[in-house]
């Protein structure tokens, strides 16, 4: 499998009714250089100020953003031209990220290059530790910034540092 770290920014809570703005993608390898980052132009009217402001963008510049299903084609491009194997998705909010994906995956193209699952980093984290407490954002080296790309790198760190640093097999 080929471990894509995502991380999702949206102007609301739910795809469908509010939309995914931005997203990131990282391939999880020692370089963490190969990179995708997608804007994209809203699909609802509604939109929730306080969840749009997190992305720091304006209503007015996401409508300027690409038309997602051309943003869509060219993530699943990028996959297959980076991925050797099944690309397997992972994300510090699994919940979250993955039903804006799924969602628009199915929506524009029909299908879901990572199939039916993905994995949850913060969860992982705390198995491996053996505490449901413990959080793994300490293990971030990149600083959290709300770009999804700088922060699916950041959690891209932290997974790389649980196989590095605790044995995690990956």
């Amino acid at each position: 499998m080929s471990i894509v770290m995502i991380d999702i920014e949206s102007d609301g809570p739910i795809p469908g009714d509010y939309s995914m703005i931005s997203f990131g993608a990282v391939i999880v390898d020692e370089n963490l250089d190969k990179t995708f980052y997608g804007k994209l132009k809203p699909i609802s009217k509604k939109w929730i100020p306080d969840a749009l402001a997190i992305s720091k963008y304006t209503r007015e510049e996401t409508l300027k953003f690409d038309e997602p299903k051309k943003v869509m084609e060219q993530f699943e491009i990028w996959l297959k031209e980076n991925c050797k194997t099944k690309p397997m998705f992972f994300s510090d909010n699994n919940g979250f990220d993955w039903q804006f994906i799924n969602w628009y995956f199915h929506h524009f193209l029909g299908k879901n290059p990572f199939g039916y699952s993905s994995t949850n980093l913060g969860s992982l984290y705390k198995g491996l530790v053996g505490n449901t407490f413990k959080n793994f954002k300490h293990l971030r080296k990149a600083k959290h910034t709300h770009n999804p790309v700088d922060d699916a790198i950041g959690n891209a760190e932290a997974l790389l540092y649980m196989k590095n640093q605790m044995n995690l097999k990956i």
